[in-house]
């Protein structure tokens, strides 16, 4: 089973310079996102099970987890290049619509692109991340409180909508999201990306708009970071508390047993699934497991995103200047990776699909890791924004640029 993950700055988001409590904020973001490629690339390189039969400990850390994480932060992202409030409405906000869609725009040319890998190797989520940045144009325009009720309302009632829509929609593809499922099967590419396919957009723009409550958020305070790690673990572990409760006292399991095959109910409660979950009972909706897009998988891989989160951004809030500097020096590579987790993202794919992944999982793991951590650590150093943030920053830009000397003054946000 594949879990591919995709970042935040697979968007292109990169922070300018700015005082030290922004620098802090964003240092516990990126290196949440770094966090993130790691645990994307572990899924992909290493074993998913051991001689057991059982899932590693890394598949079970980082499956499902960490594309959570991409999501949410994708949606922080989108609130600061909104201003990090509730965008005004009228013509003075075309600019940020626009770079936003673009953005968009760009991200699915290069997910597209890659379509010539082997899923069997990760679900390349690029398209479905593009889609989530195009559906979140509108968002930008609703108030914080807003967003946080829509939040809510939406990690219950897009996987039941899931569970209405797909008996009526083909079979997910069994291949690649590319330019040619596109031209050949348009209306099948986009029933992919919106509700079958492995990361259904529909149903995971519930991370993105958490992120974006979460962008809106004073980042700075160590109270707030403090809420945010609380509330993911109680999150976490409430989403665990019920479904155990729905499937065992509520005899939930059972009910699975009767209506599907048991190789299918014992692989999605011990691996989870691929994206989605079968539509053949609504008992299926009671599983908390990894990749399932059920409500209590939302609610525990938000609840794990957001300790993740809330834990990186209190790491760099530590007050003696000895102990701040040795975190700056030991987080820096994978700070590194986060600023530049797009370009990390597309060399990583490229490489496992390439004939240069000679390795056993934990040396090709290990290798990669060393790899990114030089590149990123370099490249930062040297250039600055990786390579394709860069390319994404200045196509969006040039966008905004061009929509506002057609729309008038420029909004504050």
């Amino acid at each position: 089973m594949s879990t591919p993950h995709p970042s935040p700055t697979v968007s292109g988001v990169r922070a300018e310079p700015a005082p030290r409590p922004r620098r802090v904020r964003l240092s516990g973001i990126d290196l949440a996102r770094g966090l993130a490629v790691l645990g994307m690339v572990a899924v992909h390189s290493l074993n998913d099970y051991n001689d057991d039969g059982k899932p590693t400990l890394s598949y079970t850390l980082s499956a499902g987890h960490a594309s959570a994480m991409f999501a949410v932060l994708a949606g922080v992202a989108i609130a600061f290049l909104s201003g990090r409030r509730r965008v005004a409405r009228g013509p003075a906000s075309y600019g940020t619509a626009a770079s936003l869609a673009a953005r968009a725009a760009v991200i699915g040319v290069i997910g597209l692109s890659l379509g010539y890998t082997d899923i069997d190797y990760g679900a390349v989520i690029l398209p479905y991340y593009a889609v989530m940045f195009l559906l979140a144009v509108p968002l930008v325009y609703l108030s914080t409180r807003t967003l946080a009720v829509l939040a809510t309302v939406a990690a219950v009632a897009t996987p039941v909508l899931s569970q209405l829509v797909r008996p009526h929609l083909g079979e997910a593809f069994t291949r690649q999201l590319s330019w040619e499922t596109l031209l050949q099967r348009p209306f099948g590419t986009v029933g992919n990306i919106l509700f079958t396919g492995e990361f259904p957009a529909v149903v995971w723009m519930t991370y993105v708009i958490v992120g974006l409550v979460v962008g809106r958020l004073d980042l700075s305070s160590v109270r707030v970071n403090g809420v945010l790690a609380g509330v993911g673990a109680f999150l976490t572990t409430l989403s665990a508390t019920i479904s155990w409760m729905f499937l065992h006292p509520f005899e939930g399991l059972a009910h699975l047993q009767a209506v599907s095959d048991s190789d299918t109910v014992d692989e999605i409660l011990t691996f989870g699934a691929d994206g989605t979950v079968p539509t053949d009972t609504w008992w299926w909706l009671t599983v908390s497991n990894p990749h399932t897009g059920t409500p209590l998988d939302l609610m525990a891989t938000i609840g794990s995103s957001l300790l993740v989160l809330g834990l990186c951004l209190l790491l760099f809030q530590v007050g003696t200047p000895l102990l701040a500097r040795t975190v700056r020096i030991v987080t820096a590579p994978l700070v590194a990776i986060g600023t530049m987790s797009l370009t990390v993202y597309v060399g990583h794919i490229m490489f496992v699909n390439s004939d240069f992944d000679m390795y056993d999982p934990w040396s090709g793991y290990l290798r990669q890791v060393v790899v990114m951590c030089v590149f990123a650590v370099a490249w930062r150093a040297t250039a600055g924004r990786g390579p394709l943030e860069g390319l994404v920053t200045a196509i969006t830009k040039r966008v905004r640029r061009w929509v506002e000397s057609r729309t008038g003054p420029v909004s504050s946000a």
